[in-house]
């Protein structure tokens, strides 16, 4: 069966089309990036903790399990702390101070006096 390829593909089949907008990611695949960071920090803890009882049950590097273990105790924290991380924000033009560029007003006309048309003469202050 032959594939044809979108107008935006970026090239042969199997890769991924061109980005032609500047539209966020869509709050369903921020959610599933972030669970696989949470994840992937988190699968990391378990292996830690069990090559810490194997150099200390089995080869009594008791040091270097302490060091691991002691390690793998903020794991959680910080998997929490990147999963609750959204995306950076997209770079704004922020408008900043310049002393070497003068701001001139646009000249504007002072209203003169006037008569109020909707105030009875003797409540006039």
């Amino acid at each position: 069966m032959r594939r044809h390829h979108s107008p935006v593909s970026a090239g042969p089949a199997g890769t991924s089309p061109v980005l032609i907008t500047g539209a966020a990611v869509s709050p369903a695949a921020e959610f599933a990036a972030r669970r696989r960071r949470y994840s992937l920090i988190m699968s990391l803890r378990i292996p830690c903790l069990v090559l810490a009882g194997v150099l200390a049950l089995g080869f009594g590097w008791s040091i270097a399990a302490a060091v691991i273990v002691v390690l793998s105790v903020p794991l959680p924290w910080v998997a929490v702390l990147i999963a609750n991380d959204g995306p950076p924000r997209k770079a704004e033009k922020v408008a900043r101070y310049r002393p070497d560029r003068v701001l001139e007003a646009p000249e504007t006309k002072a209203l003169g006096t006037g008569v109020v048309i909707d105030v009875p003469p003797d409540r006039a202050a």
